[in-house]
């Protein structure tokens, strides 16, 4: 029997039946599904509508369902999950089963069931994002001073240590989990007890139900309640940010395990070879997680797309709404999880870094640097090193290799202190400010960072 089907004559079209049920995917809501409808239960209790002993066996039967764990059938008989669980209780419990539905609605209970599931995944996720950061962290830790080029315009720029470079990643991350954190904070509203637009017909305690689910509050309008995929819209645009960040790790490790550039070697256990060329290694997993990015960006649109046009409160529309947030859920979970194996076997060629960190003229600005601090203004330092690598791109050498006759030329008076601030070490050391790559700052954003992870992994580890 149909949970609405009283005002009906005639059955449904077949076709029609089985094209719009939800089952098939909306059965992944069974726990929360069981959680929300035993707060409901006890409510119900409360009001007079179940006994103490229908009460109880009530309870008991949930749990009973929640044991049986979520069904590997699709019955064809089952519209969603939430008739499911009905239907299941009457079944194991009887009669006393037709009265849980007493004061709610399925509108009411989607919106509930929803919150719940994107609540247990932001604290998943965010425990393998912070376990991610960890990985990060390690590699940075482990190469020391080492040295390596960093790139404007896809070009080579200046010299910054390796862990700095690593460390911007940790960044990217860290900004992914407060995304999160603030999501978690918007979505923790209970819509029980706003039953199917205009709230509940019983006077429950939407406060105790609340709480009950580790809710902050109940939600404070019924229509908005029932209607509300603003959560499941910001989850999915913080997934995407996750998502777009590691796409961009993904791109820029591929590069660097080029042999043009040779820094990054591929870990033998994320990588595949070729069916056709024997020399092949290939950095599959880091090319699918870029592709695999691109699916948790259409799962963002489709959200956007799907509630642009809806008027208040619960339209059949919202039940396409599902499907986009377990998608990505399931795809930036695969993507974290992979890209922290990558990362705790990847290993970097540090001479190859410092050796490409040592060339191409990126000791320029440091130079520039130095005339400054020598009462040069800015700009005519910066003509007449400009003029020195000119120099230098004609002899073929590098800025140390020049002679003072050379840089006389350009209007340089090249003593020791200069030649000595050439050097990548002093290069690296004059960028002493937060946030520079200088080896003292460096130190301090590692451990800032791992400070930062903490807090994260305790909060995540309390909510989960």
């Amino acid at each position: 029997m149909k949970m609405w089907s009283g005002r009906f004559s005639q059955e449904l079209n077949a076709e029609f039946e089985e094209w719009q049920r939800s089952f098939p995917f909306d059965r992944i809501l069974l726990p929360y599904e069981v959680a929300a409808s035993k707060a409901h239960a006890a409510a119900l209790g409360k009001a007079g509508v179940l006994d103490g002993g229908e009460l109880s066996l009530t309870l008991q039967t949930l749990d009973q369902i929640a044991a049986e764990g979520i069904p590997s059938d699709d019955d064809p008989a089952i519209e969603d999950v939430h008739h499911y669980v009905e239907k299941r209780l009457v079944e194991i419990a009887g009669e006393v089963g037709l009265k849980l539905h007493t004061g709610r609605s399925r509108n009411e209970q989607i919106a509930t069931d929803l919150r719940l599931y994107v609540r247990t995944q932001i604290d998943a996720i965010s425990l393998s994002l912070v376990e991610l950061a960890g990985e990060f962290v390690n590699q940075a830790e482990r190469a020391g001073d080492a040295a390596m080029p960093s790139y404007t315009h896809l070009q080579r720029a200046e010299p910054v240590l390796v862990a700095h470079w690593l460390l911007a990643y940790v960044e990217m991350i860290v900004r992914d989990l407060s995304r999160l954190v603030d999501c978690r904070k918007r979505l923790n509203q209970c819509p029980l007890g706003s039953g199917a637009v205009a709230g509940t017909i019983l006077p429950v305690d939407r406060a105790a139900m609340a709480k009950a689910l580790e809710f902050d509050a109940p939600t404070a309008n019924s229509v908005d309640a029932t209607s509300d995929r603003d959560f499941a819209i910001e989850f999915v645009q913080a997934l995407s940010s996750v998502a777009l960040h590691l796409s961009r790790w993904a791109e820029e490790s591929i590069l660097f395990a080029t042999t043009e550039f040779g820094f990054v070697k591929l870990p033998e256990e994320f990588s595949t070879g070729s069916s056709a060329m024997p020399q092949k290694k290939n950095p599959d997993a880091l090319e699918l997680i870029r592709g695999k990015a691109a699916k948790v960006f259409a799962d963002a649109s489709a959200l956007f797309i799907t509630v642009k046009g809806l008027p208040l409160a619960y339209n059949k529309d919202m039940q396409e709404t599902q499907q986009p947030v377990f998608a990505a859920t399931q795809q930036v979970s695969g993507i974290v999880q992979v890209a922290t194996g990558f990362m705790a076997n990847v290993t970097f060629d540090y001479a190859r870094m410092q050796e490409a960190a040592s060339g191409g003229f990126m000791n320029a600005l440091a130079g520039a640097a130095y005339l400054v601090r020598s009462g040069v203004p800015f700009r005519h330092a910066h003509e007449m090193i400009g003029k020195a690598v000119q120099l230098c791109v004609q002899k073929g050498c590098e800025l140390e290799h020049l002679s003072p006759e050379d840089y006389a030329q350009c209007g340089i008076t090249a003593d020791v202190r200069f030649y000595d601030a050439l050097q990548l070490q002093q290069v690296l050391a004059i960028h002493d400010v937060p946030g520079g790559t200088a080896p003292m700052q460096v130190r301090a954003a590692l451990k800032k960072a791992e400070e930062t992870l903490a807090v994260y992994a305790g909060a995540a580890h309390v909510c989960a």
